[in-house]
């Protein structure tokens, strides 16, 4: 089996680019709740910026390499914040919405690349080019994907500041939240084996189908889509 460098530097810049989205993610949810009166994730030592301390291994490597991942969840205790409903709140939110500033951020960075950085070895040029691309792609991705209201994602825990803990929502999501984001991701990536399949053998039916019965790829795809088009369409307004 031949080595591909083009393959190794993209391993290299999907890890980089994941290490650096879920520390994010996880620093801001710390940061928040540290904010709202709630020394926990301090005394865990999660009020850093130091990947190794957010890390999930087992998570961190399916990210990398399927896509889908999570990182060790900021512990905290609702009971310290000044105002229970809006630190609890905030702290859901503050993940989601670091990702999509960092998304707008990034942007960008992914453009200056593919505009003006040509001039540099291509390697290196390969390397920034994919590197930025998916500091984009993975923070976008990870909003849309956190905003699911799956237990234990953050858009659960934005049902639960926004409801009441007795509702039936609340508790259906509680209960069968985890299941139903396990199958969720089982079925897409099942979906995505079969995709492949049939575009390696031409068999673009198959391909179709599998698409459409991708119900998780689907919900990326429309929210990634209405999300990132603001970011998009602001900085398509810039003469590149």
């Amino acid at each position: 089996m031949n080595f591909d460098p083009y393959k190794f530097i993209e391993l290299i810049a999907s890890f980089l680019a994941v290490t650096v989205v879920l520390t994010l993610h996880e620093f801001s949810h710390a940061f928040v709740a540290y904010k709202c009166g709630d020394p926990t994730p301090k005394w865990a030592k999660r009020l850093s910026l130091n990947p190794l301390r957010h890390f999930d291994i087992v998570g961190l490597i399916c990210f990398t390499l399927v896509g889908f991942g999570w990182a060790k969840p900021v512990p905290i205790d609702p009971n310290n914040f000044k105002k229970y409903r809006t630190g609890l709140g905030l702290t859901a939110c503050a993940g989601v919405v670091m990702n999509y500033l960092c998304a707008f951020l990034f942007a960008p960075l992914f453009l200056v690349v593919v505009n003006y950085g040509r001039s540099m070895p291509e390697f290196f040029f390969y390397f920034f080019y994919y590197l930025t691309q998916l500091l984009f792609a993975y923070s976008l991705s990870f909003c849309v994907f956190n905003l699911l209201p799956f237990y234990p994602l953050d858009g659960f825990r934005i049902v639960e500041a926004t409801s009441k803990r007795h509702g039936k929502v609340y508790q259906f999501l509680r209960k069968y939240g985890y299941y139903i984001l396990l199958f969720l991701i089982i079925e897409s990536f099942i979906c995505n084996i079969f995709v492949e399949f049939g575009q390696g053998y031409g068999n673009y039916t198959m391909v179709t189908w599998m698409d459409n019965l991708n119900i998780l790829g689907w919900f990326m795809k429309f929210g990634t889509n209405i999300l990132g088009w603001p970011i998009n369409a602001l900085w398509g307004l810039i003469p590149w």
